[in-house]
């Protein structure tokens, strides 16, 4: 596989004088990150489950936009909604994770086609 058909994501994360928080970089910005007041974290900025959730339902929101922008579907508003399900006992596993689409603009049969897209994906 060729060097160009590769795309490199890179976020570099460090301590900081917090214990149970980390500062994150993403390119030029910033994210902090705590771990739950449960597990002995500050738990004042958004975990890491949390922010693992919010990048698959941005991703979610994204598909489904562009497939709608491709496809010539009116899609006057996309969102979704999701939900993490993990035992307190291990939170290092998702038992069950659901997300819910709500669309404005296409009719049930576009919006079908729209969300499956990302399913498929």
């Amino acid at each position: 596989m060729a060097s160009q058909d590769l795309v490199v994501n890179r976020v570099h994360s460090t301590s900081t004088a917090t214990l149970g928080r980390a500062l994150n970089h993403v390119r030029t910005h910033q994210l902090v990150i705590d771990e739950p007041t449960h597990l002995g974290g500050p738990g004042e900025q958004i975990t890491p489950a949390e922010a693992f959730l919010a990048g698959v339902s941005a991703c979610g929101v994204l598909l489904v936009q562009g497939r709608a922008r491709d496809s010539g579907v009116r899609l006057d508003r996309v969102e979704a909604t999701i939900e993490g399900i993990r035992h307190r006992s291990d939170t290092s596993v998702f038992q069950r994770i659901e997300i819910l689409f709500r669309l404005k603009g296409p009719n049930q049969a576009e919006a079908i086609d729209l969300v499956d897209h990302y399913k498929r994906r």
